[in-house]
Parts: structure tokens; sequence; C-alpha cells
């Protein structure tokens, strides 16, 4: 978009009240009107209005039918009802619009998005520049560039992406603004009962785009597409050109009002400042300025905001000016570098049931992180940054550290002391390494948003605070650059650090009187959160500053070997070529593959070229020996970039050891993952895998001990069915594949044979996975009729798994989240979806995901039990890794018996089941060694 040419926004009303409604928490004044959409909405058009439109309108749809409706009776007939809460908001929504000045356009017979459609048209063609401000996908069929010096533009003012070119259209969706509405008919639209093709994600319909060009192209070769997605295609093919009828925005409607006609219009002052009073909104009234009332509204405001309650800042939150991006008016933020200050911020921290701190470092990395800095807020709006190390030139005189850190210990270590942080365990590291052993950690906003609802957002600071306060933090980026014009932390200038930093502490105790009132309504939850979730904190703290220690030495060999290994791979790769070519070009191998070799291409890229990736290649490695070796060779490749080069170079130089890092808000499960390195995903099926695993030592004296839940998905299973004779081949100790296969195959259980026990181990581990009979038939190498016996054959000797499975179904369809052992909610949102492919992918998590989930509640409860009985032997035993449903530990040799016997009890008493926990155990030198 030009500086130069005049400009026109044209704002989608309908998507920023729904936006806005679904995003922020249920608010409300202080008569109990609803307000939280309406919050979202005046912040959303208070960002845009900053930008200085020449020309803008709000538009909404006007009541009744439309030509859409004409063409399909069906047209968004699956759309509830609008609740009664937003509706109530509609109306004063509308009066604070025409009070901004904004003309509002609701055009009857006619959709806002074609009011829209038209208007931007028009004005580009024009010469004017458009931004259209929606969430809506559908607009980006509209966008252009702007070489011409007009250009229409799409704006998310709530998360603010923009899409202002045919390549930002491409990299988003996959296929160019002109494809946008073969793209959408392809896929269909549940939110407007558009059915599309079944199971026509958008990986597939830019796929076909990107190989047939069109719609009519994708329709003019729907007899070429193979399997079920080519018969699903050809179901579809009467409908699919109204679909495009249905969800192409139109350019042609006739319009009373003129892009020219949408001149912003002086506010309306003395009607804002009513209605923002009415609705508490802070800072909107601040920005109005002037006049008792106001600034009698905005001392009662502030007075809310400043409750040091959970119950009034959750009243308050909602006429906060939490949404505003000026920082400046978010709270009172002190930068502390005189020793009074100091003195006086020891004595509120001191005062407070509880406050907020975060640390500012130079490093990502927790364990070689320096403290630049340390930022705490004490209530809601109050909050300051101690700035310890920012060394760029002409900084201020600072306090120094070790006198800060000392005057901090005590407050710090009291544990009676309640402490908040967002992603604490990255600050327990810190100020552990800087001589300050952090007690009464109490609460983390990451993890309370995680328990709360894993799936509602990401749970990062950003993020929490765009869903729950409705508020844009300043980012990082903003103060520190990013890229190659990043600077350290320490390079900073105060005042933009204090924004910054004392924000995030801020935020965080804002968040916090937010989410814990969420969690308490909730008991299960609650539980989860404060048994599992916070104690879990420092048990990770500890195992990852524990660290493991690695043989390098070892590494390097390995690394030989598989360099040696892959020069081989190369060699026999060029032989059947019959030239030179490099192995890692994908575009090279494409061409021998494709081109010279003449090999069919069964699977493409998003743009519709053939593709070399590995699913690529398996899908013809049966054609030629070519694509296998690449495979083998990349396998070889694989191993060596991630785990031989990599771990060494990650052996922390002060330890002598790798500390993974583990997360807890990562899967929706809530099982932990890891990362830099990543130890969760050593391959163990292959030698070459395990053989990493030799690589992971016990110093001289002492050994490697590894403890692991044996096939406790399936014993939870069992104890969710409650199917007799499954608990019962659990109870008896029988090994559960070999009774599996008795029962399915009718036979005496000595009379198994090798093939009928693989057969029975697929059935019992697919069926947890959701595997049908297709998957189950590829796995056996079977025909799909006798995987279907098997299944058959399967539930009606297990029928309790059967009306497990069909009432998990039924739970997740009733509530929209299914639950595990302990209570933990795995929230499905395609669970509903009218997308068939998508409603059978969320049936098949609602299955999997209670075993799962409790699986990895289990392994959290013993972790935090084990690490309780632990630090009274913390010289003789450590707790270094954790891997899916396996401990291992660090033990001195003379103190493995007692371990064993203490973590494998304490492994089997994380839960009670119905059939029991068992916990196999194994000792070695080195990690591979113990299994």
């Amino acid at each position: 978009m030009t500086d130069t040419a005049p400009r026109l926004v044209l704002i989608d009303g309908s998507s920023y009240l729904y936006r806005a409604f679904h995003a922020l928490p249920p608010l409300s004044n202080d008569d109990g009107e609803p307000t939280g959409a309406l919050f979202g909405v005046v912040n959303m058009l208070r960002a845009t209005l900053k930008e200085n439109p020449g020309y803008v309108a709000f538009v909404v749809d006007a009541p009744g039918p439309t030509f859409r409706d004409d063409l399909y009776p069906d047209y968004k007939a699956n759309r509830p009802p609008m609740p009664d809460e937003l509706r109530a908001q509609v109306e004063p929504m509308m009066k604070i619009v025409g009070a901004l000045g904004i003309p509002i356009l609701r055009v009857p017979g006619v959709e806002a998005d074609d009011v829209i459609g038209t208007l931007a048209v028009q004005a580009a063609g024009d010469g004017v520049d458009v931004t259209i401000s929606t969430s809506d996908k559908d607009f980006a069929q509209l966008v252009r560039p702007d070489g011409s010096g007009a250009g229409i533009a799409l704006i998310n003012t709530m998360t603010g992406s923009r899409l202002d070119s045919e390549q930002a259209v491409i990299d988003k969706f996959g296929v160019r603004p002109d494809q946008i509405v073969d793209y959408l008919a392809l896929m269909g639209d549940t939110v407007d009962n558009v059915p599309g093709v079944t199971k026509c994600g958008p990986k597939t319909a830019a796929k076909w785009l990107g190989e047939y060009g069109s719609l009519d192209g994708v329709i003019e070769h729907a007899g070429e597409i193979k399997g079920k997605i080519g018969d699903n295609l050809r179901q579809a093919l009467e409908r699919l050109p109204l679909n495009r009828t249905l969800v192409t925005i139109r350019t042609d409607v006739k319009l009373e009002s003129a892009p020219s006609d949408l001149v912003l219009r002086a506010a309306d002052t003395d009607a804002l400042r009513a209605l923002y009073t009415r609705y508490g909104f802070r800072q909107a009234l601040k920005e109005l300025g002037g006049g008792a009332a106001a600034n009698e509204a905005q001392a009662r405001a502030e007075a809310a905001g400043m409750r040091n309650t959970a119950a009034g800042y959750a009243k308050a939150a909602a006429t906060a000016d939490d949404a505003d991006p000026a920082l400046s008016a978010v709270g009172e933020y002190e930068c502390v570098t005189a020793r009074a200050q100091l003195d006086a911020w020891l004595e509120r921290l001191q005062a407070a049931d509880e406050f907020a701190f975060d640390c500012e470092t130079d490093s990502l990395d927790p364990m070689r992180a320096n403290l630049v800095g340390l930022s705490f807020a004490v209530e809601p709006g109050r909050a300051c940054y101690l700035p310890l190390a920012h060394d760029y030139p002409g900084a201020p005189q600072q306090l120094d550290r070790a006198d800060v850190l000392a005057a901090l210990r005590p407050v710090m270590t009291d544990a009676g002391k309640r402490k908040l942080g967002q992603h604490g365990k990255y600050d327990l590291h810190v100020l552990r390494r800087h001589g300050i052993d952090v007690q009464g950690y109490a609460d983390d906003t990451m993890l309370e948003s995680f328990v709360y609802n894993a799936t509602a957002t990401r749970h990062d600071m950003d993020s929490l605070a765009r869903r729950y306060l409705g508020y844009e933090t300043v980012k990082y980026s903003d103060v520190a650059g990013k890229g190659a014009k990043a600077i350290l932390f320490s390079q900073v200038a105060l005042d933009d650090a204090t924004r910054y930093a004392a924000e995030d502490a801020d935020v965080t105790l804002r968040l916090h009187r937010v989410l814990q009132p969420k969690l308490a309504a909730e008991p299960t939850l609650e539980k989860v959160y404060r048994e599992i979730e916070m104690p879990l904190v420092k048990v990770l703290e500890r195992i990852e500053a524990n660290g493991v220690k690695v043989d390098a030495n070892e590494l390097r060999r390995q690394s030989a070997d598989l360099g040696k290994r892959m020069l081989a791979a190369q060699q026999k790769a060029t032989e059947l070529a019959g030239r030179t070519f490099n192995l890692d070009s994908p575009k090279q191998l494409g061409a021998l593959l494709f081109d010279e070799l003449k090999l069919p291409a069964l699977v493409k890229t998003p743009k519709g070229q053939p593709s070399t990736n590995e699913e690529a290649l398996e899908a013809i490695a049966d054609q030629h020996e070519l694509p296998r070796v690449i495979l083998e060779y990349r396998g070889l490749a694989k191993l060596r970039s991630t785990y031989t080069d990599k771990l060494p170079e990650m052996v922390n130089p002060d330890t002598g050891r790798v500390h993974t890092s583990y997360h807890q808000a990562g899967a929706a499960t809530g099982r932990l993952a890891s990362s830099e390195p990543n130890l969760q995903n050593i391959p163990i099926r292959t030698d070459d895998g395990r053989r990493i695993r030799t690589a992971f030592v016990a110093p001289e004296g002492r050994k490697i001990v590894a403890c692991d839940y044996s096939q406790i998905e399936l014993r939870i299973m069992a104890h969710l069915s409650g199917d007799e004779s499954l608990v019962k081949a659990f109870e008896s100790g029988a090994d559960i594949h070999r009774a599996t296969a008795a029962e399915v195959f009718g036979k005496p259980i000595d009379e198994v044979s090798g093939n009928e026990r693989r057969a029975a181990k697929a059935i019992n581990f697919g069926l947890m996975y959701g595997m049908g009979a297709f998957g189950l038939a590829r796995q056996l190498g079977v025909a799909r009729g006798e995987a279907q016996d098997y299944i058959a054959l399967y539930f009606s000797r297990y029928p309790g798994v059967r009306d497990f499975m069909e009432r998990t179904r039924q739970q997740a369809r009733d509530q929209g989240y299914v639950e595990t052992v302990f209570g933990r909610r795995l929230y499905l949102e395609h669970i509903a979806a009218r997308n068939a492919g998508l409603r059978a992918g969320a049936e098949r998590a609602a299955i999997n995901a209670p075993m799962q989930g409790t699986a990895a509640d289990i392994i959290k409860r013993a972790m935090v039990d084990i690490d309780g009985w632990l630090q009274a032997h913390a010289d003789r035993a450590l707790m270094v890794l954790q891997v899916h449903d396996e401990l291992v530990f660090e033990v001195e040799e003379d103190f493995v018996q007692t371990l064993i016997g203490e973590v494998s009890g304490r492994m089997a008493r994380a839960a009670e089941l119905r059939v029991p926990l068992i916990v196999d155990s194994g000792i070695g030198d080195n990690w591979e060694e113990a299994h």
C-alpha cells in the first residue's frame, strides 16, 4: 500500500463482534450488563482509527434473506441463534460506532461480504488503497497487489496479521487469490453450511488446484484422482458449481453509497463519554479527556482495577484498559535504580499476600543465561523493573547485582510467600544458578491456562493476554529487534526495558486473577493443576538441572560410521541413476525420478509439483531400488545431524552434561515433550537408533537404571472399559497379546502362533489409536475384509471395549470433551463438525486421549512422589530423564536395588486401577544396556 494514495478501511462488523465475543471472557460492567464482545470491538476500532484512515465504513448484515438463500435454502441453516449475551451488545456497539463518526452500512437483501467486496473493488479501481479489516478467510479472494497504486489488503486487527500480496495469500493458503473461490468450493464451509468434498481439507484442495489450475480443471480430471478421496470428489461434482457461486464474494452490488461518501466524521465526544462511562472503558475515557464525569468514571474504574482480590479483578478486567496498545496507560511501572527504591519494593513484596516475578536474561538456555534484570508486580497495574546488567554505552548506574540478590533472597526463599510466574520453570533455573533457590512458587499462568483448556489458545504470555485480557502486550522484538539486527536485552535502553519487563510481571498477575477463578469453578481441573502440574514444576527443574552424562567420543565414532554408510548409499544411488546428482536436492531428485526414470508421481506438493518427501518415496519404493536407497541415506543423515553430530555440541561446559528442557504445556493430552535436545524422539526400532542410547552413560561408580511401565495404555483401556475378559487377562499376568489372540482366534493360549500374536498386538494398539480395517489391513499385509473380520471378532470377545468406545464418543459429542481418570479435560474442536473427515478424526482422538492422558497423569504423579523420596538421597541417586512411560536414573552401584524397589513400588502405586500397574526395570553402564 502506498503512502500517498487515499485510503479506505472497510470493517467487517460481524467478524469483529463474533471474534471478540469468543476471544474474551464473559465480562460485565458494574450493572451486570455483558461487555466482553463490546470491549473487544471498541479496542479494535480504536486501533483502526489510530491509523487515520480518510475513508471508513462499518459493514454489518441486514436481517432477512439474500440471493444465496434463494439459490440454496440450507445456506447457513446450521447456524445457532445469536446468544442472548451477545445480542445485548449489538445495540451499544452500533451506538459507539456511530458516535465515533464511522459510517455504518447495512443493506437489505445483501450480505455484508458483498457490500465490502463491491466497495473494495470500486475504490481500488478509483485509485484508492483499500484495507478490509476482518478475520474471514473468504476475503482472501479479493487481495490484489498495489503495483498500480491501489491494492486491496486484509488486516486481522485482533492478531495483527496482514495479507497484502499474491505471495502472502500463497504462503498462508497454498493458492493464489484468484484460486481462493475454487479452494473454498472444494473444502466447503461448515460455518455457512456449504458442504464440500468429503475429507478434502486445505492441503488436498491446494494440491488439486496446483495440479489442475482451477475448479473446472479439477472437475475435468476428476476421473484421474484415485482412492477414496477421488470417489468423494466424483460424488460431489454436481454441487461444486453451486458451491463456487455461494462462496464467491460479489463485487457488482448496486449500492446507494459510493466509496467517496464514506468520510470519517467528527466523533460525538459527549455521546462517547456517556457510553464509555456506562460500560466502564477506562482507557477509552482517558483518551477522550476532560469533564468531571469522565474523571469520576475513570476513578471508579481504577479503583475497581486495583482491588487485590480475584473476584474483584475478574470484574475489573471488563473495564480495564488491558487491550490498549499504549503501554504507558496500563499501569504504574517503576525502574528501580536506587537503594531507597529497592527497599520500598522489598517492603511491598513482604506485605503482599502474593506477587508475580519474571527474569530478563541474555539467553534462552536457562542453564547458561546470565541475569540482566528482575521484575515484580504486587497488584494489577503496579510493577517494577530492577535492571542489574544493562551495559550499553551511556547506560545509567544500576544497583549491584550481588547486593540486590542478597536483599531479595529472604523473600524469594520464604515458602510461605506465594510467588506467581508465567513459564516460571525457566526463572527458577536462572535464579537457582544465581544463588536463590526459590520457594513458595505457587501458581503458573501458563499451566493455569493449559489445564483450564489446553486447546483454546497457545499458552505463551502474548496469546494469553490477548485471549483472557483483550490486551496486546509489548513484544520482545519491539524492544530488542529481530533477525540480524536483534540485540541482547542487556543492550536495551532502560525505559524500553522497564516498559517490557514490568509489563510481563503485571500481565502475569492480571492473568492469574482471571484464570484462577475459572479453575476454582471446576474442582476436578483445579485438582489436576494443584496436585499434578504445579508440583511437577520443581521436579522437572531438578531433572533438567541434573542433566545426563554423554560420551562424546562414542557419538563421534557413531558419526564417522554413519558418514561412511551415507557415502556408500550415495555411491549406490549414483550407480542406480547412471550419473551423479545431489541426493539432498529435491529438485534434482525429482527430475531424476519422474522425468528420466519415468516413475509415477503419486504424491504432490501443495503447488501441484511431484513430491520427493518420505511418503512419496515410500509410495514408489516397490517400483525401483533408488527410492529405497534415498530413504536409507536420509535416515542415516537425520540420525547424524540430529543426534551424533549435535549432542556433543550441546554438552554444557560448566557441568559436562546435556540438559534437555521439558514442556508441560505442549501436547493437549498432558504428555511431556522435550527440546534442546529432543530426547523423546530418539528412534528405538532400529539398531542405529538404539545405538545412540549407548552414549548416555553413568559416571564411574554409578549405574543407569531405567524403570518403564509395561503396556500402561492397554491397562488403562482395561480399567476404563471394565471388560471382564481384558481385566482377567491382566490380573492373571498373561501375555496380553497372546491372550487376545487366543480370544479372537478361539484357541488355547499355548497354541497361538507368532503371526496370530502379531495380529492381536496390532489390533490391541490399533484400536486405541482409532485404526480402522484399512489401516489394520495395511499393517498386517492382509485383505481389508480379513482385517474387518479380525476387528469384529475382537469386539465380540471384548464387548466392554466396544461399549466403552461408543460411550466415549457420545460423551465427546454431548460435552465437547473427554476426561482422564484424574479429571483432566481434553477438548475436541471438531467433534460436531459437518465435515466427516474432521469429525472422524475427533472421534478417534476421543478414544485415545483418555488413555494417553491418563498415562501422562500417572507418570507425572509418580515423578512427584519419587522426587519427594529422592530429596533425602540426592547424593546417591538422580532422576535424569523422562521419556514417555519411562524414568531413567543415575545411581550409586550399592544403592541400585534400594532405588529399584522404591521407584517400582511408587510407580505401581501412582494410580488405583482395576488391573495392576507393572513396572519393568533394567540396569546398565549406559541407557541402552538398562533396557
